[in-house]
């Protein structure tokens, strides 16, 4: 299957079997202008919105998202391949977003009080302007959701430029939050080439841009955001470790290592993708988790049994088997899979890989697929090394049985975030967001609520 030309247009195709579901056209200048004058007008209303009235919009699209949930999964399934049942879940997690910020965000953007004498100075939260976003398809409707609920409780409206192959779910979107009652231009979908994107990261009706994708995306986006002295978010490339201890439950570090790793057919950016295992426990876990990953069912993403689908697009199956090939011709061991699966679909099997050790292509470069590596370590203090020798620190996940000791060694992994006895996982409750290559900004949470405000100083009687 060749890749779709995308110079003029986004192609919609369903990885599943290779046909073209829809086109469209990439907007022109023109059209790009007249959805900025659309934004700015809707910020200009929205903005004076109280922080209230736009809480109860998002409990509306809470219940517009469940209304939607079979079409946005079906949406998602052939789009980019994900598993209608893995859809749904998507789906309700996003709802749930909706309505925990809408309890609990208007609270956190309340005035709040300082140590200035006799309460004389506070500090508020106003809206900075729209925020750009540029995001990725893996995960269509939560990844979207999740930058823009905050964005917009906080009177922010949110430009997406969704990723090229699943535009269907962009605009599925727009429609659910026209469902929900949001007003005209706080939530707008542009479709545009890489210099459209230019052009609207340097429009002053731009306040700030929000990026999930590849690191070399981030950096050349970022690049563009700094050069106009406009604030940006970046959450991007992973190759998180997922350490076990010979003091683990082998069961449970076993069936959560199959679920960080191959839910969502591995295309998450904090998967679990270098699976470091001390050398004491290594043959048992290896058998163990070969045994789970056989028995995970590979097949046609609107099939309700199915729990790998294919990969989202062709050119990223490429390059996954070109990483898979080159590590085994580096010295790593094929344990299971590791070829594409013939057809016209975009399949690849579940993979794994042994004897991975430093140094290797799967080590090294962030694996976006169903393919894990396992690598040994000689014991605790080997582990660490091990998770933390990457460019990479978006997250990680460490098992034992001593969650004392664990916490110690949790302190020292480089991440931005680090997971005990359980699989990586974003949450509205808990920020997320990287170090190092991995970006920088947060996501969720109050903090990721905070991130496009206007935090402003009002002192009262200043002598």
């Amino acid at each position: 299957m060749s890749t779709p030309n995308y110079a003029h247009e986004a192609v919609s195709l369903n990885p599943s079997n290779g046909q073209v579901l829809a086109r469209y056209p990439y907007q022109s200048p023109a059209e790009l202008e007249a959805a900025l004058q659309g934004v700015q007008k809707g910020f200009e209303r929205w903005r004076e919105v109280s922080v209230a009235d736009r809480a109860e919009v998002l409990k509306k699209m809470a219940a517009a998202l469940r209304a939607n949930k079979d079409a946005l999964a079906h949406m998602e399934a052939v789009e980019m391949g994900k598993p209608i049942s893995q859809g749904r879940a998507e789906v309700e997690k996003t709802a749930n977003l909706c309505e925990w910020y809408a309890e609990n965000g208007p609270e956190m953007l309340a005035p709040q009080p300082t140590s200035v004498e006799n309460n004389k100075a506070f500090v508020a939260y106003r809206p900075l302007g729209a925020v750009l976003a540029v995001m990725p398809w893996n995960f269509p409707i939560w990844q979207i959701l999740r930058g823009a609920v905050p964005a917009i409780l906080s009177g922010n409206p949110y430009v997406l430029k969704h990723a090229p192959n699943v535009m269907g779910c962009a605009y599925l979107l727009k429609e659910t939050w026209d469902q929900a009652g949001l007003p005209a231009g706080v939530f707008e979908v542009i479709n545009v080439d890489n210099a459209g994107v230019s052009t609207a990261i340097n429009d002053p009706r731009i306040s700030s841009i929000a990026v999930t994708g590849s690191t070399r995306a981030g950096a050349a986006i970022a690049a563009q955001a700094g050069a106009a002295l406009k604030k940006c978010v970046l959450e991007l490339g992973g190759s998180d470790p997922f350490i076990v201890l010979a003091d683990a439950d082998l069961d449970e570090a076993v069936a959560a290592a199959t679920i960080g790793r191959f839910q969502n057919t591995g295309q998450i950016c904090i998967a679990a993708k270098r699976i470091i295992v001390e050398k004491s426990i290594a043959q048992a876990f290896e058998e163990k988790f070969k045994a789970k990953v056989a028995a995970l069912e590979v097949g046609d993403s609107l099939s309700e049994t199915t729990y790998i689908g294919p990969m989202a697009r062709y050119d990223l199956r490429d390059e996954l088997d070109g990483q898979v090939k080159a590590t085994i011709s580096e010295g790593a061991r094929l344990v299971l899979g590791g070829k594409k699966i013939p057809g016209a679909g975009n399949f690849y099997e579940p993979t794994i890989l042994a004897d991975v050790k430093q140094g290797m292509t799967s080590f090294v470069q962030e694996v976006f697929g169903p393919v894990a590596s396992i690598i040994v370590a000689d014991d605790a203090e080997h582990a660490i090394e091990l998770a933390n020798d990457s460019e990479f620190g978006l997250s990680g996940t460490l098992w034992s049985g001593d969650t004392d000791r664990a916490k110690e060694l949790a302190a020292r992994i480089v991440s931005g975030g680090v997971f005990i006895n359980g699989y990586t996982a974003s949450d509205p409750r808990v920020p997320i967001g990287g170090v190092k290559k991995s970006g920088f900004g947060r996501e969720l949470s109050h903090f990721g609520l905070h991130e496009f405000c206007n935090i402003q100083t009002i002192w009262l009687d200043r002598r």
